[in-house]
């Protein structure tokens, strides 16, 4: 064995640690706040995203890269539509109606939120899990 290769192999070692140390931490949920509030105001940002009337970085803080990507192409998809029927953007009316938890584990969260629209009810599941010592939605779905 070459000493260049003995010297690679510890630093190969060494990254792999620095990138643990550096990704997301899971955290508890005792060390988390109650899930709730972020659940109902998520929602109702998912919302007005998917109207056009906030920007999707808005809620970036609070989305892991996924579940902002998702989001992302749902609300192009919505702008696009809106453009070809020459409808204008408008602040959505919603009411929630109610919040369903799960705890499937410790730090993660699923949920239902159910809302109603001026034109219909709808809902929206969302998996919360704990990182870095804050909620983050890691899947969204507007059903």
């Amino acid at each position: 064995m070459s000493t260049s290769s003995a010297r690679a192999f510890p630093l190969t070692v060494r990254s792999l640690e620095i990138d643990e140390y550096f990704a997301p931490q899971p955290t508890r949920s005792s060390d988390l706040p109650a899930p709730a509030p972020l659940l109902r105001n998520l929602t109702l940002g998912v919302l007005e995203v998917l109207a056009g009337v906030r920007e999707i970085e808005q809620l970036s803080r609070w989305l892991t890269e996924d579940a902002y990507r998702s989001l992302l192409t749902r609300a192009n998809l919505a702008t696009r539509a809106r453009s070809a029927r020459g409808v204008p953007a408008a602040r959505p009316v919603h009411r929630i109606l109610s919040v369903r938890e799960c705890v499937p584990a410790d730090g993660v969260v699923e949920a239902v939120v159910i809302v109603a629209g001026p034109a219909r009810t709808r809902a929206v599941a969302i998996r919360l899990e704990g990182m870095d010592r804050r909620w983050r939605a890691t899947s969204l779905a507007l059903l």
